[in-house]
């Protein structure tokens, strides 16, 4: 219980199994109340701890994970629970647009948002094409959408200010918005 994260994220880069484990369980808490919130409380079909374990299990399968810091852990975090929840919409929805694809609902998240349910699979193709025109913009609403950081843990880990993060975040939405709204 003594172990730190900071201790433990430079034992699971090293590539130490045990660590990586108990770094999992230091933040188990945390990785929940994100799949919680991308799952709008419900998950019908998939549930928190199912996005939490498949999150941990894409974490691990990568051959080593390079870890800087908690907010780091976190982005990756981030980039995984996004992968996931696309993969399973896209087995769920597969042959039929929208059929039965999974929902994530942007207000609970993010401020001054419609509160429109808002299809994984468009919201994924959206970054997508927000990355092509600005990658950090994506990388917040990632990290702030997905992974549920704040603009200030953000502002950290991109190592510019809260700000900048901000107006990012304000660009983003309307990208994402005009880009959703174009495709349907």
């Amino acid at each position: 219980m003594s172990d730190s994260v900071t201790e433990l994220l430079g034992a699971a880069e090293s590539g130490d199994e045990a660590a990586q484990n108990r770094l999992f369980s230091l933040l188990y808490d945390e990785l929940r109340r994100c799949a919680h919130r991308q799952l709008g409380g419900g998950g019908e079909t998939l549930s928190t701890t199912a996005l939490v374990h498949e999150t941990y299990v894409k974490l691990i399968a990568a051959d080593t994970l390079r870890l800087q810091s908690r907010q780091h852990f976190m982005a990756l975090a981030a980039r995984a629970m996004r992968q996931v929840l696309v993969d399973h919409a896209r087995r769920i929805g597969a042959g039929k647009r929208g059929g039965g694809a999974a929902f994530v609902t942007l207000d609970e998240r993010v401020p001054e948002t419609p509160s429109e349910a808002v299809e994984v699979l468009a919201l994924d193709q959206a970054l997508g094409e927000l990355e092509k025109i600005d990658e950090r913009a994506a990388r917040v609403v990632q990290l702030h959408f997905f992974g549920g950081l704040s603009f200030s843990a953000i502002a950290e880990l991109e190592g510019l200010n809260e700000r900048t993060i901000k107006r990012d975040w304000q660009a983003a939405r309307l990208m994402l918005a005009s880009t959703m709204n174009a495709h349907g």
